[in-house]
């Protein structure tokens, strides 16, 4: 039986368009060298069991371990810094982040930024993160932290803290004397030097958040593997593993844009300009993950999972002279083509259904 039909291989161009849970295929069908390779007496160079079982769409990606919410702080004065926290630490709540002309600024926790002084007759949200920070420290007894306004209570609470860092007991807090910050904070980059006069909205700390996080790029088309909550697997440097989930799917970048991590494998620019989809995993356990900033990591993409189907090697996949997708079975010394349907790729293999197509039946596939 002479084959009517082509192998599919590197040669013919399958893609993957996610939509509704489900992939459509193109394929231009073209000769290519496998297909010189049959042997004489007809049957395919090389065979493979039809499987049954899950097949997954999982992907094994590149990323890089960082940190969560990067940002800059900026100077809230003018002046000369005289101290910096070091590259590397972390600062918590009420904990110096740097000095100008000997006066720290410290960090305390909100989401609003330290953008005027605060005092007396003040209201608004910033007002009620200061009374909350205060509470937190020990200094606030009493306030209301759901009040907005600055009472003459807040302002001995401020005192308070001020006493207890031995600064002038003015009860105002000055633009210059807090930043405000989701959490604890690590210093990543030290934008200035002690000597330095950053002078106001300059850049003095780039700071993040102390959670460890993974990111990485993923071509648009492949999106569907990065579910918003979704498990996933990191390996880590010296080969260690750790469970995390997927916490963020954004926009698109050229993936020639600079920034951290890879994307599903490919690294930056080298003319590659598909799309690609910023994803963030975050980790179950973030204590346990010990490997420096910037470590290059590989995340397995849990993916959508088909249950107990019929699988094929995609390369056994046949372009049909007629049109649609068949298989070659080897069956007592000679070759059968089985048109067949297909589903959900992944690992290397299809999923693919049709009447005449059982489990452990021999398909043909090209010898690679």
């Amino acid at each position: 039986m002479k084959p009517r039909s082509k192998w599919l291989l590197g040669a013919l161009a399958v893609v993957l368009a996610v939509s509704g849970g489900g992939y459509a295929v193109m394929a231009q069908p073209q000769q290519d060298d496998a297909a010189r390779e049959r042997r004489t007496d007809g049957l395919p160079p090389a065979t493979a069991p039809v499987q049954r079982g899950d097949l997954s769409s999982g992907l094994q990606v590149e990323g890089t371990l960082g940190y969560a919410q990067e940002r800059k702080l900026n100077a809230g004065g003018p002046g000369v810094l005289t101290w910096v926290a070091g590259e590397g630490s972390a600062v918590e709540r009420d904990g110096r982040l740097y000095e100008v002309n000997g006066r720290a600024v410290r960090l305390m926790y909100g989401s609003v930024p330290m953008y005027r002084p605060l005092k007396a007759g003040d209201k608004g949200e910033d007002v009620k993160q200061l009374k909350r920070n205060l509470q937190a420290l020990g200094y606030g007894t009493g306030l209301d932290p759901e009040d907005p306004s600055f009472t003459a209570g807040t302002a001995t609470a401020v005192k308070r803290w001020q006493k207890a860092h031995k600064a002038a007991e003015t009860g105002e807090v000055g633009k210059e004397d807090v930043a405000f910050a989701s959490g604890p904070q690590r210093v990543r980059r030290n934008d200035a030097a002690v000597g330095d006069e950053p002078g106001p909205g300059k850049a003095v700390l780039t700071v993040t958040g102390t959670e460890r996080i993974v990111r990485f790029r993923l071509e648009a088309a492949k999106a569907a593997a990065a579910k918003a909550g979704e498990p996933v697997t990191v390996r880590l440097p010296g080969g260690t593993t750790a469970g995390g989930k997927v916490d963020s799917v954004g926009g698109t970048a050229g993936s020639g844009e600079g920034g951290d991590g890879g994307a599903g494998g490919g690294g930056g620019g080298g003319g590659d300009k598909k799309a690609k989809v910023e994803v963030s995993v975050t980790f179950d356990k973030p204590a346990g993950v010990d490997a420096p900033d910037q470590s290059p990591v590989t995340v397995g993409l849990t993916g959508e999972t088909r249950k107990g189907v019929l699988s094929v090697p995609v390369g056994a996949l046949l372009a049909l002279t007629g049109g649609g997708f068949g298989v070659q079975v080897v069956e007592d010394g000679r070759v059968r083509e089985v048109k067949v349907g297909l589903g959900m790729f992944g690992n290397g293999r299809v999923e693919v259904t049709g009447d005449a197509l059982e489990e452990g039946m021999q398909v043909g596939i090209p010898k690679l």
